[in-house]
């Protein structure tokens, strides 16, 4: 979805800085939230991957820059426990507040009232499945990625949209996050490796010599026509 989430090639953001020897979790809360995120797979409420990462692409744009890492799965996991019924908005806010939360907070959750009725269900173990039909494209291909956004759920980033590339890798059937997020099925499609030159996402500042190779599915893949 196109989404505070989709910061890949934006400008404004400065540098990405790496904290050397950083620790898995840097307060315990963080831990707590880990935790509970393998709760809430035991019970059912987070059933796939992808249905929480598009929890996580749903939560507050303001609360989605400022909350960090583990903040924006803890929205993520309150929206996914309320929408599966088994949580209410109401008591979160209750707790929170005798915990010392103040009713002007910026709460990040941002749950979907009809989400709980959808079944979400994996088929099997992994995510690669057989397809019945046949690549449409194949290593040395030239192709050009879908331009539009989506209102739901995918994973070719806007950077990546109307952008020309070779593909490099084949990788057979996998799950298909598009539907896959939103209870509408599986869906296998093939996989494949696309390389773009660097100009080619972010023009001609960008620095020479460089490729980059995303991974992305055949629906978002139309033949370069030149």
């Amino acid at each position: 979805m196109d989404g505070i989430h989709d910061l890949g090639g934006k400008q404004g953001f400065g540098r990405v800085d790496r904290e050397i020897d950083e620790p898995v979790f840097h307060e315990r809360w963080e831990a707590a939230v880990f935790g509970m995120s393998a709760v809430a797979q035991t019970a059912g409420v987070v059933r796939n991957i992808d249905q929480f990462r598009h929890a996580i692409e749903c939560i507050e744009p303001r609360a989605y820059l400022t909350h960090g890492y583990y903040g924006r799965w803890l929205g993520a996991l309150e929206e996914l426990f309320v929408e599966a019924g088994v949580l209410a908005t109401t008591e979160i806010n209750a707790r929170a507040r005798r915990l010392g939360a103040e009713a002007d907070d910026l709460v990040a959750a941002r749950p979907r009232s009809s989400a709980g009725t959808v079944d979400y269900a994996p088929r099997a173990a992994g995510a690669q499945r057989a397809v019945s039909v046949e690549p449409r494209f194949d290593v040395g291909d030239r192709v050009r990625t879908r331009a539009h956004g989506v209102a739901g759920h995918t994973r070719l980033p806007a950077y990546a949209r109307d952008r020309t590339g070779t593909i490099v890798a084949t990788h057979g059937g996998w799950i298909y996050p598009d539907s896959n997020a939103h209870g509408e099925g599986e869906a296998p499609e093939h996989l494949y490796t696309v390389a773009f030159d660097g100009t080619q996402l972010w023009g001609a500042d960008a620095e020479p010599g460089v490729t980059l190779n995303i991974d992305l599915f055949e629906p978002y893949l139309e033949p370069d026509d030149g």
